[in-house]
């Protein structure tokens, strides 16, 4: 089992930034896959970005630009740097993890954090 426990989430105004970061936990020897995830209210979750174990990263057309996503593989920790940041960002943030360079096949998920957006 993998434990994921995020951070970072918070209020912040448009226009400025924030840092999530996932600490993973637990038999993490064969995880080759983190990422982010994120769910409005009322919307269905989407995918925000991902990264593999030899630093490949992968972003959603609405992440492009302003989000960076980093791994720690010595720690199993996963970060997420948002700038610019818009009101349309506002959502809980899921961490996920799995054993497959692909994000629809994670099979652990954290809790999420919220991050909200204001004007």
């Amino acid at each position: 089992q993998v434990q994921l426990v995020e951070s970072g989430g918070g209020l912040v105004q448009a226009g400025g930034s924030l840092t999530l970061a996932c600490a993973a936990s637990g038999s993490t020897f064969s995880i080759n896959m983190m990422g982010w995830h994120r769910q409005a209210p009322g919307k269905q979750r989407e995918l925000v970005a991902f990264i593999n174990y030899a630093g490949r990263a992968n972003y959603a057309d609405s992440a492009k630009g302003r989000f960076t996503i980093s791994i720690d593989t010595a720690k199993n920790t996963v970060y997420l740097q948002m700038k610019s940041l818009e009101p349309g960002d506002t959502a809980v943030y899921y961490c996920n993890a799995g054993y497959h360079d692909d994000p629809y096949s994670a099979v652990y998920w954290g809790q999420g954090t919220q991050v909200t957006v204001s004007s």
